[in-house]
């Protein structure tokens, strides 16, 4: 299968063999610098050339011994904990030493050239923010904070998940002693409801969504686009699997996004700094 999939009819641009990619680089670009309000939604993918598992793809490591949908539950963690912190140790310490890669980079860098609004991410691994990007909205959580499982309080959790991740000690509260959870979203746990109903107001008002890495399998980003898309939004898909949503987008590049939106990124900076087109963070 050719790795530039057709569009859907009623678009007018359709890449279908591997010779095209530079045109397809070319007139994506072209409408990232007509786009009014970019907006990136990322998955797992972005992340993978920075050396951490999918760990829904069962040829990953974290499958060995678990199954990350049950030992990654809510469920799961308040009556094993031990297991739950035994299985994602491995990751943990992998995200903590992982760096940004050129994915990551071209993101922050197309938000500070103003040619995108912000980022909508399904990664928990913080290396779209330490990559430099400003605007993300990490609907899954991340590690950067933990929650008291008896008294709720929050807490910075930066040097007890490293410490986790070095020694193995699980994160206690200091106030009351019960164990501490990272503010991560589990399965079974309802999503940050702050979080996702803004980043589903920034991507509703978007006239263009680059889809990254994303399966878009998991609710509730897999259905995100649709308001705006309905609405006359232009749709960018990178990822090397095929999506539900390939369908509708104006190209779909089936490759390895680290390799791909640096090349776009290049090809939107040609234009002219002075007509360059700045973003609002309003």
């Amino acid at each position: 299968m050719s790795p530039y999939l057709p569009s859907s009819p009623h678009r007018l641009i359709t890449f279908v063999t591997h010779p095209q990619l530079a045109d397809c680089i070319e007139k994506s670009a072209a409408v990232f610098r007509s786009a009014r309000r970019v907006v990136a939604l990322t998955g797992a993918g972005v992340s993978t050339r920075s050396g951490i598992p999918d760990f829904r793809s069962r040829d990953s490591g974290l499958w060995k011994k678990y199954d990350p949908m049950t030992v990654a539950s809510l469920a799961s963690f308040r009556y094993h904990p031990k297991d739950f912190f035994k299985w994602v140790r491995p990751l943990v310490k992998t995200m903590i030493d992982a760096e940004p890669n050129p994915a990551h980079t071209a993101f922050a860098k197309l938000e500070q050239a103003g040619f995108l609004h912000g980022i909508i991410t399904q990664n928990i691994d913080d290396l779209h923010r330490k990559a430099g990007s400003k605007r993300i909205y990490e609907i899954h959580g991340h590690l950067r904070e933990a929650t008291c499982t008896s008294c709720y309080q929050k807490r910075n959790a930066k040097s007890l998940i490293e410490a986790f991740a070095r020694t193995g000690a699980l994160p206690y509260c200091d106030l009351c002693g019960s164990l501490l959870k990272p503010d991560i979203i589990l399965f079974g746990e309802q999503l940050p409801t702050i979080i996702v109903s803004e980043a589903q107001a920034l991507i509703d008002d978007a006239d263009l969504i680059v889809v990254a890495g994303s399966s878009m399998e998991v609710m509730p980003a897999a259905s995100m686009p649709i308001p705006a898309l309905n609405a006359g939004a232009k749709l960018i898909i990178i990822n090397n699997e095929p999506t539900y949503l390939d369908i509708r987008a104006d190209f779909v590049i089936r490759d390895d996004v680290a390799d791909v939106l640096p090349m776009i990124l290049q090809e939107v900076l040609r234009e002219p700094k002075e007509t360059k087109r700045l973003v609002s963070n309003q």
